[in-house]
């Protein structure tokens, strides 16, 4: 199935957009180091979402910004997410051997390989991010737009809440501990694609604070659908193993408070995210079609 089946034509259109960009932006496949190359565009070119370069276009477009100044954000946050993805499916962290319904990259190219395509991949999206400046996005916007990017990777974010994830195998968190270990691991890059849409666009200090809202509430709420979607799904339809977090004994919001309540818990952080975007009447159309379809994905 594909997981954009659901999406409008307007999101479609703007996934179709980050796809090529996407292509533009990797170096050529059959080009030295090759097997690196080839690496790379597996991870990153083999499925997928694409929520966070969507979040990027759908927040750029609420301020009056459609133009090429979003795709180098949007392909950033992408390639992040990838990176973040080849590592996490390492042996030495999920261990994970499927993804987005085929091997995963170090299945397909060795985890020497695979880890250097994780690097390179992070390092890419920062040379991406610091060329926006051609597009006309001011000197200072763009160095603040490294700066969110790279505190939602570093200890603050992704990386943290890997560690914080990693430590909290077989372990009893509150609400408020799993809430803020995927705030990080999760939400981080979420809320980092939001604000860099805004930032590229030119969006002011108030309307900064109700997108973090927004981002923050649709962060949690991805995650959580993901949970119960682990308990629920058919790998055929997931495209990666379900009930693996049961099976490592990690603490989910379906183990900590219940089926029921996690999917009262969703509709409250959709409800949170509508609500933070509401002053922007029709201009967040994409934003809310984005929040709802975090929260009833089926994969």
């Amino acid at each position: 199935m594909n997981p954009n089946s659901k999406l409008g034509n307007d999101l479609k259109s703007l996934i179709a957009r980050a796809d090529q960009s996407l292509i533009r932006s990797l170096p050529p496949e059959q080009s030295a180091p090759v097997e690196l190359h080839r690496a790379m565009h597996y991870a990153v070119l083999g499925g997928g979402k694409r929520l966070r370069p969507l979040l990027v276009y759908a927040t750029g477009h609420a301020f009056g910004e459609s133009g090429a100044r979003l795709d180098a954000p949007a392909c950033a946050v992408e390639l992040i997410h990838a990176y973040s993805l080849v590592h996490d499916d390492l042996p030495a962290m999920d261990d994970d051997d499927m993804r987005r319904g085929r091997p995963t990259c170090h299945i397909v190219f060795g985890e020497a390989m695979a880890i250097l395509a994780g690097d390179a991949l992070q390092a890419l999206a920062f040379e991406l991010l610091a060329h926006d400046i051609e597009t006309g996005v001011s000197p200072t916007r763009c160095v603040e737009m490294l700066r969110v990017l790279g505190r939602a990777c570093g200890a603050e974010g992704m990386a943290g809440g890997q560690a914080l994830d990693l430590a909290a195998v077989g372990r009893k968190l509150s609400l408020a501990e799993l809430e803020h270990m995927h705030a990080c691991k999760t939400g981080a890059l979420i809320r980092a694609s939001v604000r860099l849409g805004a930032l590229a666009a030119g969006a002011d200090d108030d309307a900064l604070a109700a997108l973090d809202r927004y981002a923050h509430a649709v962060g949690l709420a991805f995650q959580v659908r993901d949970d119960i979607l682990d308990v629920e799904g058919e790998s055929t339809v997931l495209g990666k193993t379900v009930g693996k977090d049961a099976a490592a004994d990690k603490p989910t919001f379906p183990s900590i408070i219940g089926m029921d309540a996690s999917r009262e818990h969703l509709a409250r952080l959709t409800a949170d995210a509508l609500d933070a975007i509401a002053p922007l009447g029709e201009r967040g159309a994409l934003l809310e079609e984005l929040a709802r379809y975090a929260a009833a994905r089926l994969r």
